[in-house]
């Protein structure tokens, strides 16, 4: 499901993953991380897919609100997880969206 976004501006934090194979406890702390991202203020909406490359797209009303979701702590812990167990390799990218264009489908 494609994310609602209000007008810009707002920001966008893009992850992009490879995984290293082992599954143990990921989904269900994805799971948990958009369930915890979605009650932060400023919190705006998540797009996610995954294939041999995951990108995960998440959309904030502020730099501010982007800096209180990476500092909270269970978040840093799943971060921790990530580090130590789920991913090879990955970036993350924050970019400030100053215009949208959208189409649906009648």
């Amino acid at each position: 499901m494609l994310a609602n976004t209000p007008a810009p501006p707002y920001y966008a934090v893009i992850f992009s993953s490879t995984r290293t194979g082992y599954d143990e406890g990921y989904a269900a702390t994805a799971a948990r991380m958009v369930e915890l991202a979605q009650q932060q203020p400023g919190f705006l909406g998540v797009e996610s897919a995954r294939e041999d490359v995951g990108i995960t797209v998440s959309y904030w009303t502020s730099e501010e609100a982007i800096r209180a979701w990476h500092e909270n702590a269970e978040h840093q812990l799943a971060q921790r997880e990530g580090y130590r167990m789920w991913y090879k390799s990955f970036r993350l990218r924050v970019a400030k969206v100053e215009r949208a264009y959208d189409f649906e489908r009648p």
